[in-house]
């Protein structure tokens, strides 16, 4: 199985000097094509920042980011959006207050230079659970749960091969969430994507995902198949660490 996604030797780090800050550390990451792989870590181990670093939001990166066998460049071209489209933690924050549903989805197929938009729109909605009559609402208009679909069908909209979900559930309600989890389940089924799921949440990312990656102080300390996490077995100490944080709160 070829992989959709690679980084070797990956940096990521901000500032300059003494005010450095190396947020990601000599990242190596294999995603295979069709998989869904999840990197778990606490706040600031630098999770999100590899996801961002792929599509091109961090300036300041070194080693090699490999999509579907090709070099990403910088800045990043067309062609690598119609393949890679990232979902974010808040959906209110990454929907602009005053463009209604469908100029938001209009938008994104017109940049993308697709016609029969109107279809399309109408096919998106459905897509992610929302009829037609969500079309003309505006993100204040909508739940968490519901602006979290519209972003899914604003990322679904280039017809992408690989997903970026930066903790994608994360701000909505607890019954809300497994919605969205199911859906994003649904939607790797039909249509052959490849996930890289970013989460501090265990069970979502076992929900979801057949391999995690754990980081720790920007470091990759261990990846390991999530059978091997549902059954508490890990092999570096920070891992067992987790899994026992997160059994002893109820997430596991």
């Amino acid at each position: 199985m070829s992989a959709a996604i690679e980084t070797r030797e990956l940096n990521v780090w901000f500032g300059k000097g003494r005010d450095r800050v190396d947020a990601v550390r000599d990242a190596n990451l294999i995603v295979p094509q069709g998989t869904s792989h999840g990197i778990v870590g606490e706040s600031g181990s630098g999770k999100s920042t590899i996801l961002r670093a792929l599509v091109g939001l961090v300036p300041t990166v070194s080693g090699e980011m490999i999509i579907e066998g090709t070099s990403v460049t910088t800045p990043r071209n067309g062609a690598f959006y119609k393949t890679v489209q990232m979902v974010f933690q808040d959906p209110y924050a990454s929907l602009h207050p005053r463009h209604s549903v469908d100029q938001v989805l209009n938008e994104t197929l017109k940049l993308h230079g697709f016609g029969d938009r109107e279809d399309r729109v109408l096919q998106l909605l459905k897509d992610v659970g929302l009829g037609e009559a969500f079309r003309f609402r505006f993100p204040h208009q909508l739940s968490g749960g519901q602006r979290q679909r519209v972003a899914i069908a604003r990322a679904l909209a280039p017809q992408p091969d690989i997903l970026l979900l930066d903790e994608p559930t994360s701000a909505l309600d607890v019954s809300v969430q497994a919605e969205i989890l199911n859906l994003l389940v649904d939607l790797r089924a039909e249509r052959s994507l490849t996930y890289v799921m970013v989460s501090h949440d265990l069970a979502v990312v076992a929900h979801l995902c057949g391999e995690v990656s754990v980081m720790q102080n920007g470091v990759i300390v261990e990846t390991l198949p999530v059978e091997k996490l549902r059954r508490l077995e890990a092999d570096h100490d920070y891992t067992k660490h987790l899994l026992k944080a997160s059994a002893d709160t109820g997430h596991a």
